[in-house]
């Protein structure tokens, strides 16, 4: 009688964890606890059927790694965020006018871009001066990346 309730606390206790690892992925949709919610479901069956404790830990752990070896790289590809485009990054590749010197030690730097002034930082670390054009490469925050040319 008492391996009998053994193995029902034991099964109680996986199901009881898979949910609440269940509602912890819903709250957080990280694919994070997912992985081991199923892992407990699973661990319930040896649980039920009165294996060891051991045994039990070793379906959940294994379960678990193995989901999350096999299925995480390609629900991750599936769900991907794509970013969003705006219009600031229209002038990656384009050409500016350094307005005033870049020193990314002393963190100034102004380019003009197209009708606007940007806060620049030169790509390499390089000083640029006034009047030099420079190849706008990316844009870090309200920062544009340069590169002088030639």
């Amino acid at each position: 009688m008492n391996l009998l309730i053994a193995s029902q606390l034991s099964a109680i206790f996986w199901l009881v964890l898979a949910i609440a690892l269940g509602i912890l992925e819903v709250a957080t949709f990280s694919l994070v606890s997912i992985w081991f919610a199923l892992g407990a479901v699973v661990a319930i069956i040896p649980a039920a059927l009165g294996a060891g404790l051991g045994v039990q830990c070793l379906v959940f752990v294994s379960v678990a790694v193995l989901t999350l070896i096999f299925t995480r790289p390609f629900l991750q590809k599936v769900m991907k965020v794509r970013r969003v485009k705006t219009n600031a990054d229209s002038i990656i590749g384009m050409i500016g006018v350094v307005v005033e010197p870049i020193d990314n030690a002393a963190s100034k730097g102004r380019v003009h871009i197209n009708g606007l002034n940007w806060s620049a930082r030169s790509e390499d670390g390089e000083q640029i001066d006034v009047g030099e054009q420079v190849l706008i490469k990316a844009i870090q925050g309200v920062k544009v990346i340069v590169e002088r040319i030639g």
